[in-house]
């Protein structure tokens, strides 16, 4: 009954508003008023006539205002082109605008607040924000108050314009578009009819709705806008409001309504038997949903009680954990640590092992940046710590922080064993190498006592005997001659003698300084042959090397030593044939290519395969354990050769040699 009265006041409200428009019709008076929506409740066509809030609210204005209103229904960008044109016949629209931007056209107070939302498939991210548009296409009705809103903005996505929200709608279903921005009152009528179309964001931005006009109708918008403020302060605005947008709900065609009132009382009656059948039915059901639900909500609370416990086993683990392990955020903020040590971070002595500074800021910037993980060695005051650095999400990341002071000193007692296991093989070349320049002085000294002692008699009996004598068998000028011969060579072996322990007591030096100093790459080749000289004198080796000799920055003891570990390598792996290698079988060169100091090893060898060469520098990976071999060497130059800065390449093939090329940086010498 209560809704039929309502009906019956409203038709009276039509006539009372037709009466007046005709009598206005009489004053040649009229306001066009262009339509364009066909959504409820705002203004759409039912069975020929046109209703909705924005009629309504334009028929009781013209009531005040004493004009007839005449509605003309055209597109949206049709009255808007219209609205623009000073000569067009339509002299009002309704339509939304951003609360913070005004449009051009003369503008009414507010009518009514709205908002806009982002609308996608079923399925589909939740849209955050604008920023979550980032690469989508993006449908946006021309000339709406979105179109508005954005225009002058960067944007982030892919714009498809269309003439009206529901073209978009359509657009989506057909997935030419990702997301819709529609005006809210347009989604909730069109979202029935694409059931696969979800709202997936809260209001993007906020808008009202307004009567807009040209400029020229200025005074015009004057009279709209006091009759607005009137209907407002009356509470007739009100009224309206409640009349067509209510509380909770969406207003539909009342002529439509009222036809459908008799055949849904039927229905509702029908229903309400069934559901009092069904309502014992269902309170059973309910009582039984309880009782699970209070298990359920049992077992949940125990569930929460065992995830608090393993939360706290999990934190005392991670407290226990010997490895300092600290979260920071991108701005280098400590978010969690159970290190006592992080102050290292921010030390500034705290450096990598090859003097570089650490800088805790920039270094969590480039690896969040990056999106890379950092694992680097870093000493302070003479300790080793390692350091590991690995990304968690997108804004942080966990730094372990591991002493390795030890495993340092493990691996430098590594190093000195193996260059003590290179030095005994060494040891039994250079001995030979001792007894031969011995075996000269030796000689040398038989020959100069038979000289001595013979110059001696000769001294004594000069006079009385023969003035002709002879020294060693030889007369006195040749005598004196292999004389001098054997004094220089006398000389000669003991100097070799000299250089040969000068060497090996060099290299049997420990390392005992991380300092290092400018060096001549050609003195490393040279040390480095004279101390393998008894294992290379059967084989045929040419040098070339740079003059002048180029100057790198490094420990000439650990060279030497990465140096004679290839060289003896070479030696392992070449065959002698004389009737095979004419030239040579190794070469050993420096040179200098760019900003590069290159030291180049080539053996005629038996050469590797790649499965060898890609496990060459493994620790205690050997191909001569039969023999011998540790698997060290190489492992321990690889080491020396980064601690230099230096990049090591290895070229071999099976049955063609091997070749290793060194390129240390170039230093200049000041």
């Amino acid at each position: 009954m209560k809704k039929l009265v309502n009906i019956i006041c409203t038709l009276s409200l039509f006539g009372f508003a037709f009466f007046a428009l005709a009598v206005c019709a009489q004053e040649n008076q009229t306001i066009v008023f262009g339509v364009h929506s066909k959504t409820a409740p705002l203004e759409w066509r039912n069975n020929g006539v046109d209703q909705g809030f924005n009629v309504e609210l334009m028929a009781r204005i013209g009531q005040i205002t004493g004009k007839r209103i005449k509605v003309r229904r055209k597109t949206f960008q049709q009255l808007l082109a219209d609205v623009h044109n000073p000569d067009s016949l339509i002299d009002v629209i309704a339509v939304v605008s951003p609360v913070t931007v005004e449009r051009v056209l003369s503008q009414s107070d507010p009518i009514y607040a709205t908002h806009a939302k982002a609308y996608t498939l079923q399925g589909k991210s939740f849209i955050n924000g604008w920023h979550d548009l980032k690469g989508k296409r993006v449908a946006i009705k021309k000339g709406a108050f979105v179109d508005i809103y954005i225009s002058g903005q960067a944007q982030d996505f892919e714009r498809v314009d269309v003439d009206l929200y529901e073209t978009g709608f359509q657009l989506l279903i057909k997935q030419q578009v990702d997301v819709v921005i529609a005006e809210n009152f347009v989604a909730r009528r069109l979202m029935p009819l694409y059931p696969s179309v979800r709202s997936s964001s809260d209001p993007l931005m906020y808008g009202a709705f307004n009567f807009v006009s040209n400029h020229k109708n200025a005074m015009l918008m004057e009279q709209i806008n006091a009759a607005i403020r009137q209907l407002k302060l009356s509470g007739e605005y009100d009224r309206l409001v409640n009349k067509w947008f209510g509380t909770g709900r969406e207003k539909v065609d009342l002529n439509s309504t009222q036809q459908r009132l008799l055949s849904l009382a039927i229905l509702i009656s029908l229903i309400s038997a069934i559901g009092m059948i069904l309502t014992g039915y269902i309170s059973l059901s309910l009582r039984k949903r309880t009782k699970a639900l209070k298990l359920e909500l049992t077992q949940r609370k125990k569930a929460e009680t065992a995830i608090s416990e393993l939360s706290k086993q999990f934190q005392a683990v991670l407290d226990g954990i010997p490895h300092g392990v600290t979260l920071f955020n991108r701005a280098g903020e400590c978010l969690w640590s159970n290190d006592n040590n992080n102050d290292l971070l921010n030390n500034p002595d705290f450096h990598y092992l090859d003097g570089q500074p650490f800088d805790l800021s920039s270094t969590l910037f480039e690896a969040i940046n990056n999106n890379k993980s950092i694992i680097a060695d870093m000493v302070i005051h003479k300790q080793y710590w390692q350091l590991q650095l690995h990304l968690i999400g997108s804004e942080q990341a966990v730094i372990l922080l591991e002493e390795t002071t030890e495993q340092q000193q493990l691996r430098q007692a590594n190093y000195e064993a193996s260059r003590l296991a290179s030095l005994g093989e060494l040891s039994a070349g250079i001995a030979h190498e001792i007894n031969n320049p011995t075996g000269i002085i030796v000689h040398a000294i038989a020959f100069i006592n038979d000289a001595l002692a013979d110059l001696s008699v000769a001294a004594n009996h000069y006079q009385q005997q023969n003035p002709f004598w002879n020294i060693a068998g030889l007369t006195p000028t040749p005598a004196m001659d292999e004389l001098k011969l054997s004094g220089q060579s006398i000389m000669d072996g003991a100097e070799r003698i000299s250089r040969i322990v000068c060497d090996l007591k060099r290299y049997a030096l420990p390392t005992v300084s991380d300092e290092y100093q400018l060096i001549q790459l050609n003195e490393v080749v040279q040390a480095s042959l004279r101390l393998t000289a008894n294992q290379i004198k059967n084989l045929k080796v040419v040098t070339h090397l740079q003059n002048p000799s180029p100057t790198i920055k490094g420990d000439e003891q650990q060279l030497n030593q990465v140096l004679i570990n290839l060289i003896q390598n070479a030696c392992h792996a070449i065959v002698l044939d004389a009737t095979t290698y004419d030239d040579q079988h190794l070469s050993i060169s420096t040179s200098i290519e760019q900003q590069f100091a290159c030291l180049t090893v080539t053996d005629k060898g038996q050469g590797m395969d790649q499965a060898t060469l890609q496990r060459i520098t493994e620790p205690f990976f050997t191909t001569r354990r039969s023999s011998g071999g540790s698997g060290l060497g190489l492992s321990v130059c690889s080491r020396i050769i980064k601690q230099h800065q230096a990049k090591m390449q290895i070229k071999s093939r099976i049955g063609q040699g091997t070749t290793v090329i060194i390129r240390f940086p170039l230093e200049s010498e000041t």
